[in-house]
Protein backbone atom coordinates (compact mmCIF):
# COMPACT_ATOMS: atom_id res chain seq x y z
CA UNK A 1 0.00 0.00 0.00
CA UNK A 2 1.45 3.50 -0.88
CA UNK A 3 -0.29 6.68 0.50
CA UNK A 4 0.32 10.51 0.29
CA UNK A 5 -0.28 13.00 2.42
CA UNK A 6 -0.71 16.75 1.62
CA UNK A 7 -1.72 19.69 3.41
CA UNK A 8 -3.87 22.01 2.26
CA UNK A 9 -4.76 26.08 2.62
CA UNK A 10 -2.91 27.99 5.53
CA UNK A 11 -0.88 26.58 7.95
CA UNK A 12 -1.19 26.41 11.64
CA UNK A 13 0.35 24.60 15.07
CA UNK A 14 -0.54 20.96 14.75
CA UNK A 15 -0.28 19.66 11.09
CA UNK A 16 3.11 18.27 11.33
CA UNK A 17 1.71 16.26 14.88
CA UNK A 18 -0.88 14.60 12.15
CA UNK A 19 1.50 13.88 9.16
CA UNK A 20 3.64 12.11 12.12
CA UNK A 21 0.61 10.23 13.14
CA UNK A 22 -0.67 9.05 9.80
CA UNK A 23 2.85 7.93 8.61
CA UNK A 24 3.70 6.23 12.03
CA UNK A 25 -0.10 4.26 12.09
CA UNK A 26 -0.31 2.89 8.31
CA UNK A 27 3.92 1.55 9.05
CA UNK A 28 3.64 0.26 12.11
CA UNK A 29 0.00 -1.31 11.65
CA UNK A 30 0.17 -2.50 7.67
CA UNK A 31 3.93 -1.48 6.35
CA UNK A 32 2.70 0.68 3.89
CA UNK A 33 5.18 3.01 2.41
CA UNK A 34 4.26 6.91 2.45
CA UNK A 35 4.65 9.67 0.66
CA UNK A 36 4.84 13.25 1.30
CA UNK A 37 3.25 15.65 -1.33
CA UNK A 38 4.97 19.37 -0.53
CA UNK A 39 3.16 22.62 -0.90
CA UNK A 40 -0.36 20.91 -0.83
CA UNK A 41 -2.56 20.21 -4.07
CA UNK A 42 0.57 22.53 -6.02
CA UNK A 43 2.47 19.39 -5.49
CA UNK A 44 0.12 17.30 -7.28
CA UNK A 45 0.49 19.69 -10.56
CA UNK A 46 4.27 20.54 -10.10
CA UNK A 47 5.35 16.95 -9.39
CA UNK A 48 7.02 17.69 -5.86
CA UNK A 49 7.33 14.69 -3.34
CA UNK A 50 9.44 12.81 -0.59
CA UNK A 51 9.27 9.70 1.12
CA UNK A 52 8.09 9.60 4.46
CA UNK A 53 9.53 6.87 6.96
CA UNK A 54 9.42 6.96 10.28
CA UNK A 55 12.89 8.28 11.97
CA UNK A 56 11.22 10.99 9.65
CA UNK A 57 8.50 11.93 11.53
CA UNK A 58 8.56 10.67 14.89
CA UNK A 59 10.34 13.89 16.56
CA UNK A 60 7.80 16.50 14.41
CA UNK A 61 4.47 16.35 17.41
CA UNK A 62 6.30 19.69 18.67
CA UNK A 63 6.56 21.88 15.69
CA UNK A 64 4.67 24.30 14.43
CA UNK A 65 3.59 24.62 10.82
CA UNK A 66 4.40 21.68 8.14
CA UNK A 67 7.19 20.11 6.80
CA UNK A 68 5.51 19.72 3.38
CA UNK A 69 4.80 23.16 3.23
CA UNK A 70 1.39 24.39 2.04
CA UNK A 71 -0.69 26.80 -0.24
CA UNK A 72 -3.77 28.39 -0.50
CA UNK A 73 -4.26 29.10 -3.97
CA UNK A 74 -3.69 25.77 -5.92
CA UNK A 75 -7.28 24.63 -6.80
CA UNK A 76 -6.10 21.77 -9.36
CA UNK A 77 -9.81 22.29 -10.91
CA UNK A 78 -9.10 26.21 -11.30
CA UNK A 79 -5.48 26.52 -11.53
CA UNK A 80 -4.32 30.07 -11.22
CA UNK A 81 -1.02 28.96 -13.08
CA UNK A 82 -2.92 28.01 -16.09
CA UNK A 83 -5.20 31.00 -16.68
CA UNK A 84 -7.49 29.31 -13.80
CA UNK A 85 -8.05 26.47 -16.29
CA UNK A 86 -8.91 22.87 -15.47
CA UNK A 87 -5.68 20.77 -14.48
CA UNK A 88 -7.04 18.49 -12.48
CA UNK A 89 -5.76 15.70 -15.07
CA UNK A 90 -2.21 16.56 -14.44
CA UNK A 91 -2.51 15.87 -10.32
CA UNK A 92 -4.72 12.32 -11.69
CA UNK A 93 -1.49 11.26 -13.76
CA UNK A 94 0.83 12.39 -11.16
CA UNK A 95 -0.92 10.06 -8.58
CA UNK A 96 -0.72 7.22 -11.31
CA UNK A 97 3.23 7.94 -12.15
CA UNK A 98 3.80 6.99 -8.49
CA UNK A 99 1.78 4.35 -7.91
CA UNK A 100 0.32 5.74 -4.98
CA UNK A 101 -3.07 3.92 -3.64
CA UNK A 102 -4.46 6.70 -1.90
CA UNK A 103 -4.30 10.01 -0.62
CA UNK A 104 -5.11 11.60 3.18
CA UNK A 105 -5.95 15.50 2.60
CA UNK A 106 -5.37 17.52 5.87
CA UNK A 107 -7.38 21.12 5.34
CA UNK A 108 -10.07 23.43 5.54
CA UNK A 109 -13.35 23.46 3.91
CA UNK A 110 -11.48 25.03 0.40
CA UNK A 111 -9.33 21.93 0.72
CA UNK A 112 -11.96 19.52 1.38
CA UNK A 113 -14.17 21.07 -1.34
CA UNK A 114 -10.92 20.11 -3.57
CA UNK A 115 -10.90 16.77 -2.08
CA UNK A 116 -14.56 15.85 -2.47
CA UNK A 117 -14.15 16.45 -6.14
CA UNK A 118 -10.79 14.04 -6.58
CA UNK A 119 -13.36 11.54 -4.93
CA UNK A 120 -15.76 11.76 -7.28
CA UNK A 121 -13.10 11.20 -10.06
CA UNK A 122 -12.48 7.93 -8.23
CA UNK A 123 -9.21 8.68 -5.95
CA UNK A 124 -9.37 6.94 -2.92
CA UNK A 125 -9.29 10.08 -0.57
CA UNK A 126 -9.74 11.05 2.87
CA UNK A 127 -9.71 13.78 4.93
CA UNK A 128 -8.28 15.06 8.28
CA UNK A 129 -9.82 18.28 9.23
CA UNK A 130 -7.53 21.64 9.50
CA UNK A 131 -9.31 25.02 10.51
CA UNK A 132 -7.74 27.32 12.57
CA UNK A 133 -11.11 29.18 12.93
CA UNK A 134 -13.05 26.17 14.07
CA UNK A 135 -15.40 26.62 11.12
CA UNK A 136 -15.59 23.27 9.89
CA UNK A 137 -19.02 21.63 9.82
CA UNK A 138 -19.91 18.59 11.56
CA UNK A 139 -16.70 18.72 13.69
CA UNK A 140 -16.51 20.39 16.86
CA UNK A 141 -12.83 21.16 17.18
CA UNK A 142 -10.05 21.29 15.47
CA UNK A 143 -5.87 21.19 15.61
CA UNK A 144 -4.70 24.69 15.65
CA UNK A 145 -7.64 26.01 17.43
CA UNK A 146 -6.81 25.83 21.36
CA UNK A 147 -3.08 27.61 19.86
CA UNK A 148 -4.46 30.37 18.11
CA UNK A 149 -6.92 31.06 21.65
CA UNK A 150 -3.86 30.52 23.74
CA UNK A 151 -2.32 33.14 21.49
CA UNK A 152 -4.99 35.82 21.71
CA UNK A 153 -5.93 35.29 25.62
CA UNK A 154 -1.82 36.19 26.53
CA UNK A 155 -2.44 38.83 24.33
CA UNK A 156 -5.13 40.21 26.13
CA UNK A 157 -3.39 39.67 29.30
CA UNK A 158 -0.05 41.52 28.29
CA UNK A 159 -2.55 44.45 27.30
CA UNK A 160 -4.20 44.82 30.11
CA UNK A 161 -1.35 45.03 32.00
CA UNK A 162 -0.36 48.70 30.26
CA UNK A 163 -4.00 49.54 29.43
CA UNK A 164 -4.33 49.83 32.95
CA UNK A 165 -1.36 51.90 33.66
CA UNK A 166 -2.02 54.37 31.08
CA UNK A 167 -6.04 54.24 31.33
CA UNK A 168 -5.84 53.35 27.53
CA UNK A 169 -8.65 51.11 25.99
CA UNK A 170 -7.13 48.67 24.22
CA UNK A 171 -8.36 46.89 20.70
CA UNK A 172 -7.16 43.15 19.72
CA UNK A 173 -8.55 42.18 15.86
CA UNK A 174 -7.84 38.71 15.66
CA UNK A 175 -8.64 35.73 12.94
CA UNK A 176 -12.17 35.07 11.99
CA UNK A 177 -13.65 35.60 8.79
CA UNK A 178 -17.15 34.07 8.98
CA UNK A 179 -17.21 32.56 12.56
CA UNK A 180 -15.65 34.48 15.47
CA UNK A 181 -14.62 31.09 17.47
CA UNK A 182 -11.20 32.39 18.36
CA UNK A 183 -12.01 35.84 19.31
CA UNK A 184 -15.05 34.18 21.46
CA UNK A 185 -12.99 31.66 23.14
CA UNK A 186 -10.08 33.86 23.19
CA UNK A 187 -11.54 36.89 24.64
CA UNK A 188 -13.60 34.52 27.17
CA UNK A 189 -10.13 33.25 28.40
CA UNK A 190 -8.24 36.79 28.54
CA UNK A 191 -10.68 38.58 29.92
CA UNK A 192 -11.84 40.81 27.48
CA UNK A 193 -14.61 43.45 28.04
CA UNK A 194 -16.37 43.21 24.73
CA UNK A 195 -16.55 40.40 22.28
CA UNK A 196 -17.36 41.23 18.46
CA UNK A 197 -18.13 38.50 16.29
CA UNK A 198 -19.17 38.18 12.94
CA UNK A 199 -22.24 36.18 13.72
CA UNK A 200 -23.92 39.32 15.59
CA UNK A 201 -23.43 43.03 14.09
CA UNK A 202 -22.51 45.06 16.88
CA UNK A 203 -24.33 48.77 17.09
CA UNK A 204 -21.26 51.84 17.37
CA UNK A 205 -23.25 54.30 19.36
CA UNK A 206 -23.96 51.07 21.97
CA UNK A 207 -19.95 50.10 22.18
CA UNK A 208 -18.91 53.40 22.18
CA UNK A 209 -21.41 54.09 25.71
CA UNK A 210 -20.32 50.57 27.01
CA UNK A 211 -16.38 51.61 26.56
CA UNK A 212 -17.32 55.04 28.22
CA UNK A 213 -18.85 53.74 31.13
CA UNK A 214 -16.37 50.51 31.36
CA UNK A 215 -13.08 53.16 31.62
CA UNK A 216 -14.48 55.03 34.06
CA UNK A 217 -15.65 52.38 36.44
CA UNK A 218 -12.21 50.42 36.52
CA UNK A 219 -9.79 53.00 34.25
CA UNK A 220 -9.32 50.80 30.96
CA UNK A 221 -11.39 48.46 28.52
CA UNK A 222 -10.36 45.21 26.50
CA UNK A 223 -11.92 44.97 23.24
CA UNK A 224 -11.40 41.10 21.37
CA UNK A 225 -12.92 41.71 17.83
CA UNK A 226 -12.61 38.94 15.31
CA UNK A 227 -11.90 40.08 12.02
CA UNK A 228 -15.16 39.07 9.92
CA UNK A 229 -16.48 41.38 12.70
CA UNK A 230 -19.22 44.45 11.13
CA UNK A 231 -21.51 46.85 12.29
CA UNK A 232 -24.98 46.58 11.90
CA UNK A 233 -25.69 47.58 8.46
CA UNK A 234 -21.98 47.78 7.72
CA UNK A 235 -19.90 45.87 5.69
CA UNK A 236 -16.19 43.51 6.17
CA UNK A 237 -13.30 45.63 6.33
CA UNK A 238 -11.47 43.66 3.24
CA UNK A 239 -7.46 44.54 2.88
CA UNK A 240 -7.27 43.03 -0.63
CA UNK A 241 -8.67 41.28 -2.89
CA UNK A 242 -6.75 37.76 -4.69
CA UNK A 243 -9.29 36.95 -8.15
CA UNK A 244 -7.34 33.68 -8.56
CA UNK A 245 -7.55 32.19 -5.10
CA UNK A 246 -10.43 30.22 -4.43
CA UNK A 247 -11.41 32.55 -1.70
CA UNK A 248 -10.62 35.97 -2.97
CA UNK A 249 -11.14 38.12 -0.34
CA UNK A 250 -8.65 38.90 2.45
CA UNK A 251 -9.81 40.76 5.85
CA UNK A 252 -7.73 43.09 7.67
CA UNK A 253 -8.03 46.51 9.67
CA UNK A 254 -11.29 46.42 10.99
CA UNK A 255 -9.42 47.13 14.78
CA UNK A 256 -8.51 50.15 12.85
CA UNK A 257 -11.70 51.25 11.49
CA UNK A 258 -13.44 50.67 14.81
CA UNK A 259 -10.30 52.64 16.77
CA UNK A 260 -11.31 55.54 14.61
CA UNK A 261 -15.00 55.08 14.48
CA UNK A 262 -14.92 54.98 18.50
CA UNK A 263 -12.69 58.34 18.59
CA UNK A 264 -14.50 59.92 17.27
CA UNK A 265 -17.79 58.88 19.30
CA UNK A 266 -15.50 59.36 22.49
CA UNK A 267 -13.09 62.39 21.54
CA UNK A 268 -10.28 62.87 24.37
CA UNK A 269 -12.48 60.96 26.96
CA UNK A 270 -10.53 57.48 26.30
CA UNK A 271 -7.15 57.23 24.91
CA UNK A 272 -7.40 54.18 22.29
CA UNK A 273 -4.87 51.57 20.80
CA UNK A 274 -5.31 48.80 18.13
CA UNK A 275 -2.95 45.44 18.35
CA UNK A 276 -3.78 43.07 15.03
CA UNK A 277 -2.70 39.54 16.38
CA UNK A 278 -2.47 38.16 12.47
CA UNK A 279 -0.60 35.12 11.51
CA UNK A 280 1.10 35.41 15.42
CA UNK A 281 -2.25 33.08 16.10
CA UNK A 282 -0.75 30.86 13.26
CA UNK A 283 2.75 30.35 13.98
CA UNK A 284 4.39 28.56 17.02
CA UNK A 285 4.65 25.42 18.80
CA UNK A 286 1.26 23.39 19.40
CA UNK A 287 -0.29 23.19 22.85
CA UNK A 288 -0.32 19.91 24.10
CA UNK A 289 -4.22 19.67 23.35
CA UNK A 290 -3.02 20.05 19.65
CA UNK A 291 -1.22 17.93 19.94
CA UNK A 292 -3.28 15.06 21.32
CA UNK A 293 -6.01 16.24 18.90
CA UNK A 294 -4.06 16.02 15.85
CA UNK A 295 -2.59 12.51 17.01
CA UNK A 296 -5.90 11.33 17.61
CA UNK A 297 -7.14 12.35 13.88
CA UNK A 298 -4.37 11.30 12.34
CA UNK A 299 -4.29 7.52 13.80
CA UNK A 300 -8.11 8.08 12.82
CA UNK A 301 -7.15 8.64 9.50
CA UNK A 302 -4.79 5.93 9.29
CA UNK A 303 -7.37 3.63 10.21
CA UNK A 304 -9.72 4.68 7.31
CA UNK A 305 -7.25 4.20 4.81
CA UNK A 306 -6.76 0.92 6.29
CA UNK A 307 -10.46 -0.27 6.57
CA UNK A 308 -11.03 1.51 2.59
CA UNK A 309 -13.34 3.61 4.28
CA UNK A 310 -12.99 6.53 1.91
CA UNK A 311 -14.40 9.53 0.93
CA UNK A 312 -14.72 10.17 4.60
CA UNK A 313 -13.76 13.20 6.94
CA UNK A 314 -12.14 12.16 10.35
CA UNK A 315 -14.14 14.13 13.03
CA UNK A 316 -13.96 15.25 16.84
CA UNK A 317 -17.95 14.79 18.46
CA UNK A 318 -18.43 14.37 21.81
CA UNK A 319 -15.08 14.17 22.55
CA UNK A 320 -15.26 10.75 20.05
CA UNK A 321 -13.29 10.33 16.55
CA UNK A 322 -15.90 9.98 14.31
CA UNK A 323 -15.90 10.65 10.44
CA UNK A 324 -18.50 12.08 8.22
CA UNK A 325 -18.82 12.27 4.61
CA UNK A 326 -16.84 14.85 2.28
CA UNK A 327 -19.48 15.86 0.98
CA UNK A 328 -21.30 16.73 3.69
CA UNK A 329 -18.72 19.45 5.06
CA UNK A 330 -17.43 20.56 1.49
CA UNK A 331 -17.95 24.56 1.07
CA UNK A 332 -20.03 24.95 3.76
CA UNK A 333 -19.08 26.69 7.49
CA UNK A 334 -19.52 26.16 11.37
CA UNK A 335 -20.75 29.56 12.60
CA UNK A 336 -21.18 30.57 15.98
CA UNK A 337 -25.27 30.14 16.98
CA UNK A 338 -26.38 32.82 18.90
CA UNK A 339 -27.93 30.82 21.65
CA UNK A 340 -24.37 29.30 22.24
CA UNK A 341 -23.68 28.32 25.75
CA UNK A 342 -20.38 30.50 25.42
CA UNK A 343 -22.41 33.56 24.39
CA UNK A 344 -24.37 32.93 27.40
CA UNK A 345 -21.13 33.12 29.42
CA UNK A 346 -20.08 36.28 27.89
CA UNK A 347 -23.50 37.70 28.94
CA UNK A 348 -23.67 36.88 32.29
CA UNK A 349 -20.38 38.24 32.59
CA UNK A 350 -21.64 41.44 31.96
CA UNK A 351 -19.22 41.53 28.54
CA UNK A 352 -20.50 43.72 25.58
CA UNK A 353 -21.48 41.38 22.92
CA UNK A 354 -22.99 43.87 20.30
Amino acid sequence: MHIGILTGGGDCPGLNAVIRAVTLALIERCGASVTGIERGFLGLLDGRCRPLDAPTVRGLIAEGGTILGTHNRADPFHYFGAGGTDCSGHALDFLGRQNIDALVVIGGDGTMTIAERFARLGVPVVGVPKTIDNDLMLNERSFGFDSAVTVVSEALGRLQTTARSHGRLMIVETMGRYAGWIALEGGLAGGADAILIPEQSYQLDHLAAFARQRAHEQGFALLCVAEGAKALGGEWVIQRQLDDSPDPLRLGGVGQRLMGDLEAQLGSEVEIRCTLLGHLQRGGSPTAFDRVLATRFGVAAAGLVMRGQFGRMVALQGDRCVDVGLGEVAGQNRCVPLDHERLHVAHELGVFLG
